[in-house]
């Protein structure tokens, strides 16, 4: 097998000595060969298959030549939008047009379209009417089914039909990208490919699904949203592949999409396998002359440990797309991939990550879920953690060892996350105190985001007790060892439930911490997330009680502007939302008070020196009184 990128042109093609590509795989993002970037994980796993693929980056989408490069290949078409969904990939939370693209070589923003896995499969069908179309990728992934819209604020139909694709194949897609090909490759139609786990598919006969749930129709889910909050419960909770069901979706009386259950875990050997297939882990060289690819500097010097998550916040999609179920490398296999770092010249002896979507998490919540999947109806960590949990950091602790004994590596970082309430149900302080020791650099950035207990509900995080719990023993652990170093928290503002009361709780939190955050998140409502369902029915799917969502966006600039209280630039804001919450009491010069009023138009000189111009530091100071003074002035 030939180690080298894979083809991006006819040239390419030939000098393989090829005359056809089995697929053409159609990607959103730049051409990047590192196992960061689902296009290349999916590329090589068909390439160690036995299949040719060839890709096309970024294609013109007002030109429909532009998919043409390769011409028509022998079993497919396959569509990937990305890394990140594209609308959130162009647009901020207030849905203005970011104006830059991490995945774009040069940084360089717009060289995609808006819903650009619908407009990909809708350019390849102008030309290739017959040719089998599948489409993957976290875009698909989380708008399978029928799907709240942020952008368009609107329920849109499931993408397999606006898409004009065959099949979608859903999850990280290792499994069902080899099966689907296969089955092509054998001879099938597309059109029987009903059997493929975690796919999605279209029919006209939906009693030939065996043991499916039937979901409401489309029409129904459009004028009810009570009737979607249920609705998007039933596809939450079959999601895991040992209990999930077929879950069918009517659109008319001769279409229904279908969605089958989802891929079987990988096991420890397959993950392996996986990271260890020929990537170049640099983005095509193609790019160098526009400047690169900026999103590789996060991940070049990363490492994969882990996928899929049971912390199951409420705002995260991994539940839809990567499961609960944790799957894991091997110590072996990760470390065989640190030790290429050391040939990089660009390798400064720092491993940036060792995680995945929550670092400290090496194996499933317990052991259950390794024959019989999750729970249904109990999370693992919320409210409180299950007493079936496995609370143990040792696996962790090892690997994390072995990587820092690698010769010519300085540090190793833990930058994706750790799960404190998971660190604190570990009857052992081990983890803390080496964590602190040795892989935190002055700063660790944690997700706590918000204080109001009733939030955090609903966000499914612990309560702020255990946030505190938390503070304090890493505070004392640094104080242990000697160490000057931070927690940075992350926190969110206007999610589902927040009001202007929780939010002024926030802010006199970040007071008595005495900390403001550079940065507020602002919720995002994106695809296939509990919190978006809440945002878009206001109803709790979970419990169908009704949710307060604050939308109007002067109300979520001021719960912004609230964590943000210090900042001049938001007094006006925060003294109106003080007023909203009816805590004018926190305007005012007493140490417990958020802000100091301001001198009103035209009052005169020699009151209390202007808040601003105070706190900006232009105010004139006043000459300091010393005790002799004001004796003198008392004689």
């Amino acid at each position: 097998m030939v180690k080298d990128f894979l083809p991006i042109c006819p040239e390419d093609m030939k000098r393989r000595g090829w005359d056809q590509v089995d697929f053409v795989y159609v990607i959103g993002d730049a051409y990047v060969d590192h196992p960061s970037f689902g296009h290349a994980i999916i590329s090589r796993v068909l390439e160690a298959a036995g299949y040719r693929v060839g890709i096309i980056s970024q294609p013109d989408w007002k030109d429909k030549n532009s998919i043409n490069v390769f011409g028509r290949p022998r079993l497919g078409f396959l569509i990937s939008g990305g890394n990140m969904d594209s609308m959130v990939n162009h647009y901020t939370v207030s849905k203005k047009r970011r104006h830059n693209d991490a995945y774009t070589p040069g940084g360089v923003y717009g060289k995609r379209p808006d819903y650009a896995t619908v407009v990909y499969g809708n350019l390849i069908r102008q030309t290739y009417k017959d040719v089998p179309v599948i489409i993957g990728g976290i875009e698909a992934s989380l708008r399978r089914l029928a799907h709240y819209d942020y952008w368009s604020d609107s329920l849109k139909r499931s993408i397999l039909l606006d898409s004009g694709a065959d099949l979608l194949l859903y999850g990280m897609g290792e499994k069902s990208i080899v099966e689907m090909a296969d089955a092509l490759d054998s001879g099938l139609n597309i059109r029987d490919l009903t059997f493929i786990r975690g796919s999605v598919y279209k029919t006209k006969h939906p009693e030939d699904v065996y043991d499916g749930i039937t979901l409401p129709d489309f029409d129904a889910l459009k004028q009810d949203k009570k009737t979607y909050a249920a609705s998007f419960y039933t596809q939450y909770i079959n999601t895991d592949p040992y209990t999930g069901k077929p879950l069918i979706e009517k659109y008319n009386d001769h279409l229904y999409v279908v969605q089958n259950p989802a891929a079987w875990p990988l096991t420890t050997e397959e993950m392996d396998r996986v990271y260890s297939l020929n990537y170049m882990r640099v983005p095509h060289p193609s790019y160098d002359a526009l400047g690169g690819v900026p999103a590789i500097s996060e991940v070049k010097f990363s490492l994969v440990s882990n996928r899929g998550c049971f912390g199951g916040c409420s705002f995260c999609a991994l539940t839809f797309h990567q499961g609960r179920i944790i799957q894991a490398r091997s110590h072996e296999s990760i470390v065989n991939e640190a030790r290429q770092f050391i040939w990089d010249p660009d390798f400064k002896g720092y491993i940036h990550d060792v995680g995945g979507p929550t670092a400290n998490f090496r194996f499933p919540a317990c052991e259950k879920q390794e024959t019989a999947g999750v729970c249904k109806n109990r999370q693992c960590l919320f409210p409180t953690p299950c007493k079936n949990l496995r609370a143990d950091h040792s696996d962790y602790l090892s690997l994390l060892k072995k990587l820092r004994d690698i010769p010519g590596v300085k540090k190793v970082f833990i930058r994706s996350g750790i799960r404190f309430d998971y660190l604190l149900a570990d009857k052992s302080d081990r983890f803390l105190e080496e964590l602190c020791r040795y892989h935190v650099s002055g700063q660790l950035k944690v997700a706590p985001e918000h204080v109001s207990d009733h939030v955090l509900r609903l966000m499914g995080k612990p309560s702020n007790r255990v946030y505190r719990e938390f503070t304090k023993k890493y505070k004392a652990m640094n104080e242990k060892l000697g160490k000057e170093q931070y927690l940075v928290p992350y926190l969110m503002s206007s999610h589902p439930g927040s009001t202007m009361k929780d939010a002024v709780e926030l802010a006199l939190y970040l007071k008595e911490l005495g900390y403001m955050p550079e940065q507020v998140q602002d919720f995002y409502p994106t695809p296939s997330t509990l919190s978006t369902c809440m945002y878009y029915t206001g109803y709790d799917p979970r419990t169908m009680e009704k949710v307060y969502v604050p939308k109007d966006p002067h109300e979520k600039a001021m719960q912004r502007a609230l964590i943000q209280y210090r900042d001049p630039k938001n007094y006006e804001l925060v003294a109106e939302a003080l007023k909203v919450a009816g805590r004018q009491d926190l305007i005012g010069y007493d140490k417990h008070c958020l802000i100091r009023p301001r001198r009103k138009k035209g009052e005169e000189q020699g009151g209390w020196r202007d808040n601003r111009a105070y706190r900006e530091g232009t105010a004139p100071r006043r000459k300091k009184k010393t005790i002799r003074n004001v004796h003198q002035k008392k004689g």
